[in-house]
């Protein structure tokens, strides 16, 4: 192997994850100029992206596989969503999750990632084990 190969850094993975009638995703973009990009799709009230058709996540997916992003699109919520006693803290899951609905129970979230879930599990959510409709 030629001594002047450098390591190939891993690309990040951004997951595109379908929530009812539209697909979401989170990321901090560090280059301002990517944010740029997809500022139409930025819900700020959310701190998420929204798109809206098959159309846009396949153009914003392909927009960040040329900035050096890995896409995966994510069709069911499922392994995705977790679940909080209405009377547990939430405000530590919610900077990860992409939707949130209420019941007079729980709160449901739906999580950015695999690591965001995994995450949440160890400090006490549970896994809804069922597609939720947000």
């Amino acid at each position: 192997m030629p001594g002047n190969l450098l390591p190939v850094t891993p690309k990040k993975e951004i997951a595109i994850i379908r929530a009812g009638s539209y697909w979401a995703f989170k990321h901090f973009f560090e280059d301002k100029e990517i944010f740029q990009e997809l500022a139409d799709y930025y819900d700020k009230d959310g701190f998420r992206f929204i798109l809206k058709t098959p159309g846009e996540r396949n153009l914003v997916a392909k927009i960040l596989e040329r900035r050096g992003f890995s896409v995966k699109v994510i069709e069911s919520s499922r392994g995705y969503v977790v679940k909080l006693s209405r009377k547990s803290r939430y405000s530590w899951v919610l900077k990860n999750s992409l939707a949130r609905i209420e019941t007079a129970e729980w709160r449901i979230f739906l999580m950015k990632d695999k690591e965001s879930v995994k995450e949440a599990k160890k400090l006490g959510a549970k896994l809804v084990e069922v597609d939720v409709q947000f």
